[in-house]
């Protein structure tokens, strides 16, 4: 069962696949974006917690959904209008990010989650409170290690192909960002130098 250290993970993965954005800010800035929101469909734990002091009690329902994704990943994508120290990403990244989520609950758990909801609904079973939710973030998160590797590997692979198919592809204009900058610019940069 992935954890938000794994979730995080499979977001930074997803995240380097499928990317092009360019942002003008601080990579810490996309990394803490990516990291809330590859666990947002987590938020029900938090609200269980809240109203009920069981984790458990709404686990695994709307927010485990397409449409929860979809919409979240909408209001994510517009979200940087309303405050300018998020990072400006596109609806595609957003919703990714949050259905990678959902995708990894659904093929890396036994649990069922409510992938179309709300014409299915299905809830987490048992009464998680506080000290088990906080015990298993903290202390159970080394059980991710599998998903940090493979997500690692991705990663990496991923910044291999880029730059490998920047340098044998250059014209592509869907491809023309890298690091930031444009092939025009790192061309005009090594003749320069």
């Amino acid at each position: 069962m992935p954890l938000p250290l794994g979730h995080s993970a499979i977001g930074f993965a997803t995240h380097s696949l499928i990317s092009n954005d360019n942002g003008r800010f601080k990579k810490w800035q996309v990394a803490i974006f990516i990291v809330v929101l590859s666990n947002l469909p987590d938020i029900d734990i938090l609200i269980g917690l809240i109203l009920q002091n069981n984790a458990g009690v709404f686990h695994r329902g709307p927010t485990h959904s397409i449409f929860f994704a979809l919409a979240t990943g909408f209001i994510a994508s517009k979200f940087s209008i309303f405050w300018a120290q998020i990072p400006v990403m596109n609806f595609k990244t957003c919703f990714m990010l949050i259905i990678s989520h959902v995708f990894a609950d659904y093929f890396l758990t036994d649990s069922p989650v409510s992938l179309y909801w709300p014409f299915e609904v299905s809830w987490s079973t048992g009464d998680f409170g506080w000290s088990d939710v906080l015990h298993t973030v903290f202390f159970e998160a080394v059980e991710d290690k599998g998903i940090l590797l493979v997500c690692i590997c991705i990663i990496i692979l991923a910044t291999i192909f880029r730059r490998f198919y920047f340098i044998r592809n250059p014209k592509l204009a869907a491809f023309n960002i890298l690091r930031g900058q444009t092939l025009r610019e790192r061309k005009q940069r090594s003749i320069d130098n």
